[in-house]
């Protein structure tokens, strides 16, 4: 029987998450299986996998063949490195201690790497905050400068409507004036004649 280190797609539709499987090569892909190993979620960033480290080593030592998938994810957890190193120490190269030693060097390499990444990332969000802040301000400052430009213009408007107002008031008073004074010479010319 050749087994299968594979995925078994679970989730929704656009969501899609994967149980990682021990099962026969034949099997379909949401068919039956001998043991869920572990869980892949490649909707975070970075990708959510929830492994059995020693299920995983063991079933790669007995002669499962992972997919591409899941001998990515395999490598990326360090079932791999486990696998060559435990080849060493078979082949007395080093023994288990500093087997040990080098596979806990690399994860801490791997988790600094992970951190690195994590924290570009946050940097990465903040400058595109601040970016977008920077436009926006622009943005709401040439907003601000056409209404205070409208502003201006419509108390232009204002004061060249009152100040024709107050000339049509005064031309109107002063046509007034000229004709309350016009009768009043015409009577006192009238009386004269007579």
């Amino acid at each position: 029987m050749a087994t299968k280190i594979r995925l078994q797609r679970g989730g929704r539709k656009g969501y899609a998450f994967y149980s990682i499987i021990i099962a026969d090569a034949r099997a379909p892909r949401d068919g039956k299986f001998t043991e869920k190993i572990g869980t892949y979620n490649p909707n975070t960033n970075p990708a959510a996998v929830d492994l059995n480290f020693d299920r995983a080593l063991y079933w790669l030592e007995v002669g499962a063949q992972p997919t591409d998938t899941v001998r990515n994810i395999l490598k990326r957890e360090g079932v791999y490195l486990m696998k060559h190193l435990r080849g060493g120490v078979k082949k007395g190269a080093f023994d288990e201690a500093a087997m040990q030693s080098k596979f806990d060097a690399w994860k801490q390499d791997k988790v600094k790497g992970l951190q690195a990444c994590a924290a570009n990332e946050a940097q990465a969000k903040k400058d595109a905050i601040a970016k977008e802040l920077e436009e926006e301000k622009k943005i709401n400052a040439e907003i601000a400068k056409k209404v205070a430009e409208k502003k201006a213009a419509a108390k232009a408007e204002e004061e060249a409507a009152k100040a024709e107002e107050e000339a049509a008031n005064a031309a109107e008073e002063g046509a007034q004036e000229t004709s309350e004074e016009a009768p009043a010479t015409e009577t006192e010319e009238t009386p004269a004649e007579a």
